[in-house]
């Protein structure tokens, strides 16, 4: 009789895979990375973690460095300083936006989208990764706009 493959096999296979980590018991090994040239977590979260070659970058919303005000007003003074803190994100790992395969945007207003993706555009000029953006209700301290990315290293 066959026995039926479970879910939980299944996504341990899956992130195995995408992560080019041997499949264990226990799941793949992972590193927490922080850089201070971006404001520091603010809850129960890790800024980078470090998955085999791969390297996920929490949210990153457009904060001063200390992480206690918003900064900028508009979609493109936002937009750009949440892309500078990736970009440090992923210099503090030696990588820099062509290692980016994977991006989530966030936005308060998709009527914002043209001018994000004018913005988004000067930073990933080659081959950029692949992306979803869905408009939010509500974003943490209600900013405009919030970016997560996954790089391969």
């Amino acid at each position: 009789m066959r026995k039926p493959f479970s879910a939980a096999l299944a996504a341990t296979a899956a992130v195995a895979v995408l992560s080019g980590c041997a499949t264990t018991t226990t799941g793949p090994a992972k590193t927490i990375h922080t850089t201070p040239d971006v404001y520091p977590a603010i809850g129960p979260y890790s800024q980078i973690v470090q998955a085999g070659n791969l390297y996920f970058l929490a949210g990153v919303i457009p904060l001063n460095k200390a992480g206690n005000a918003v900064q900028g007003t508009t979609i493109e003074e936002q937009t750009r300083l949440v892309l500078d803190y990736i970009g440090a994100k992923l210099k503090s790992q030696g990588m820099g936006f062509e290692n980016v395969v994977m991006s989530n945007v966030y936005l308060k207003n998709l009527n914002d989208f043209a001018t994000m993706n004018r913005i988004y555009a000067e930073y990933f000029k080659s081959q950029p990764p692949a992306r979803a953006t869905i408009e939010a209700s509500r974003l943490p301290r209600d900013v405009l706009v919030e970016i997560a990315v996954i790089a391969a290293k």
